[in-house]
C-alpha cells in the first residue's frame, strides 16, 4: 500500500511522461498520421505478400497447440470490438499496445492471463486494447496489422487475435509481419470467418479508429508500449504504472482499491 492509502502502483494523471526505461519510445509523428489518413482514404493499406516469416501453419501441432490455449484463456468471457469483458464491469483497464511490441507480449504471456482469469472472467474487470505505434518500423504494416486486428473484432474475435499474434510474434525489425503471416494469425482462430475478416479489412472506418487512438496517445504523451489507463469505468481514467509486466499482483491491487470505492477518478 502506498503512502496515502492507496494500492502501491501508482495512479496517476495521463500527462505525466514517460519512465525512461522499459517501453519502446514511440515512432509516431503527427505528419506520419496526417499522411497516412490520407493515403487510408485514398487506398487499403495492406502489406506485401513475400519476405518475413510466417506463424505455424493452421491444423499443424503449435497452431493447435496455441488455439487452444488462446480459447482456454477467452472461453466465455465476453468480447466485444476491441473490449475484452461484462459491459458492466466496475473497473476498466486501458491498454495501449503495438502487436510487435516485445514488452506488450511480455505482458500478454505474463500479469495479463491471471487478470483475465480473476478479474475480467469474475465480472469485475473489463480490458479495451488501442492502438500506439511503437515497435512497428513501417507506418503502413502498424495500421495493416493493427485493422487486421480490429476486423477480426467485427465477429467478437479481436482478443483471439491479439493473443494468437503475441505469442506467434516474430523477431522485431525482422520485417516479419506480411500479408502471409495475417493470414496466419487469422487461420489459427477457431470461428473466424476469414472471408469475412479479409473484407472487413477494407472498412476505411477501422483504418481510421487506428489512427484517432494514435492521436488521443500522442495529445496525452504517451510515448512507449504497453501504456496502462485505469478507473472506474464511466469516470476519467488514470495512468496507471504497475512496474512489472509478468506479476499480476500490483494491477490485482489497483483492481481491488477501485473496487471498494477509495480510488474514484474525477
Amino acid at each position: 500500500m502506498g503512502a496515502d492509502g492507496g494500492p502501491a502502483s501508482s495512479l496517476e494523471t495521463a500527462r505525466k511522461p514517460e519512465p525512461p526505461h522499459g517501453v519502446r519510445r514511440t515512432r509516431l509523428r503527427r505528419l506520419a498520421i496526417v499522411v497516412a489518413a490520407v493515403a487510408a482514404a485514398l487506398a487499403v493499406i495492406v502489406v506485401t505478400a513475400g519476405g518475413g516469416s510466417s506463424p505455424p501453419r493452421p491444423g499443424g501441432p503449435h497452431a493447435i497447440t496455441t488455439a487452444r490455449a488462446v480459447s482456454a484463456l477467452l472461453a466465455g468471457v465476453p468480447q466485444r470490438a476491441n473490449t475484452l469483458g461484462q459491459p458492466a464491469a466496475r473497473v476498466t483497464l486501458r491498454w495501449y499496445g503495438d502487436l510487435e511490441c516485445p514488452f506488450c507480449k511480455e505482458f500478454a504471456l505474463g500479469a495479463l492471463p491471471s487478470i483475465v482469469r480473476r478479474w475480467v472472467r469474475g465480472g469485475q474487470l473489463k480490458i479495451e486494447y488501442l492502438s500506439l505505434e511503437t515497435a512497428t518500423r513501417e507506418p503502413k504494416v502498424f495500421q495493416a496489422q493493427q485493422v487486421a486486428a480490429l476486423a477480426a473484432g467485427t465477429q467478437d474475435k479481436m482478443w483471439n487475435f491479439i493473443e494468437t499474434f503475441y505469442r506467434e510474434q516474430g523477431e522485431e525489425s525482422s520485417g516479419y509481419v506480411t500479408e502471409r503471416y495475417l493470414r496466419g494469425i487469422a487461420g489459427q482462430i477457431p470461428g473466424l470467418n476469414v472471408a469475412l475478416w479479409s473484407e472487413d479489412r477494407h472498412d476505411p472506418r477501422l483504418a481510421a479508429q487506428v489512427l484517432a487512438e494514435g492521436l488521443a496517445a500522442t495529445r496525452a504523451r504517451f510515448s512507449g508500449t504497453p501504456t496502462f489507463l485505469i478507473g472506474v469505468s464511466g469516470t476519467t481514467l488514470k495512468r496507471f504504472r504497475p512496474g512489472t509486466l509478468t506479476d499480476p499482483r500490483p494491477y490485482e491491487e489497483a483492481i481491488e482499491y477501485l473496487l471498494r470505492g477509495r480510488g474514484t477518478i474525477a
